[in-house]
């Protein structure tokens, strides 16, 4: 299996395609859009340059107008969408996982180690508070390397949104958002550059999206929701996840699917949304919606072989609806 390593994608299948699409944005949907662009090209001609360089920058750039499309992880509110003319809306949901380098299976993370180690403040795998979780499990007495992300980053929004949540002590003195003032560890930049570093680094942990992880082998954690239950990330524990989710088009689809209730629901799931500009000409948008719009109909099948999941019909319909009200679609 590909190693994700490539920080931009330039789908490329004809020397003759004069029409090109530009985005940039997260790291997180990488795998998929890349799989979605040469799909795409193949059939229309039509090309997608997408730079995967985190959310932050995937923000700052359709805010400058830069780009056709930014992408984030981070949803924007919308007072945000208003104040900067942007539409937004989501492509599909995903996990971020939290993945090791040690000689383990089946590692079992519940909430208090989970908070524990990101705090810095359990910096040993076998700490009681891992061991308790693990029985019969030998862990080895091995310094904990945390890696996290150093640009500013969706997946970072998405796991500290979660710790806000799950771990008071982290709410009060670190918080949320795509960059913050961490505790402890190693920075990486990009999905692609925390899984890098996770290969390599003995005792190594750190969160990625759920593709990457596969991508690179990594092993990947069990971790502790929300109802006390231990569960695995998959394509049904993220569809828990996001069963509550409303989706609301009057609020640009904000939803942040984080802790949520549900015996099987994954706590770290979270939709990845595009950016539009209100203010560039529709052609220029319509470019873009028109390759979403295919991902919808025809990109299902691909997202599900990478672990992400395809949004419901109505869903998909309500999107459109969307696109249409603005004289896009």
């Amino acid at each position: 299996m590909r190693k994700v390593i490539l920080s931009t994608v330039l789908i490329a299948v004809s020397t003759f395609a004069t029409e090109v699409i530009n985005g940039a944005g997260a790291t997180f949907p990488y795998p998929l859009y890349s799989k979605w662009a040469y799909m795409y090209q193949k059939e229309t001609g039509v090309r997608l340059n997408y730079q995967s360089i985190g959310s932050g920058g995937g923000v700052r750039q359709i805010k400058n107008r830069t780009v056709d499309f930014g992408a984030s992880d981070a949803p924007l509110k919308p007072e945000e969408t208003k104040k900067e003319k942007l539409a937004q809306f989501p492509t599909v949901v995903g996990g971020v996982v939290l993945s090791y380098n040690l000689p383990v299976k089946n590692l079992k993370l519940g909430t208090q180690a989970i908070c524990g180690i990101f705090l810095g403040r359990v910096k040993h795998w076998d700490d009681e508070v891992i061991k308790k979780d693990n029985p019969g499990v030998k862990l080895p007495h091995r310094k904990i390397t945390v890696i996290r992300r150093s640009d500013g980053s969706g997946t970072t929004w998405i796991f500290t949104n979660y710790l806000s949540k799950a771990c008071p002590d982290w709410k009060k003195k670190v918080g949320y958002g795509k960059a913050v003032n961490w505790p402890t560890g190693i920075g990486a930049k990009g999905n692609e550059g925390v899984a890098n570093y996770l290969r390599r680094v003995r005792g190594g942990i750190g969160y990625v999206e759920f593709a990457y992880a596969l991508e690179n082998r990594l092993k990947v954690a069990t971790i502790q929701n929300r109802d006390g239950n231990f569960v695995k990330p998959s394509i049904n524990t993220f569809q828990a996840a996001a069963a509550s989710a409303k989706w609301d088009p009057k609020r640009d689809f904000y939803e942040v699917l984080t802790w949520q209730k549900g015996e099987e629901a994954y706590p770290i799931a979270g939709a990845t949304f595009i950016l539009l500009a209100r203010d560039y000409p529709k052609g220029r948008n319509r470019k873009v919606v028109s390759f979403f719009d295919w991902a919808y109909r025809k990109g299902d099948r691909v997202a599900e072989e990478l672990h992400y999941v395809p949004l419901p019909e109505k869903v998909k319909n309500r999107i459109r609806e969307y696109w249409k009200s603005n004289g896009w679609y």
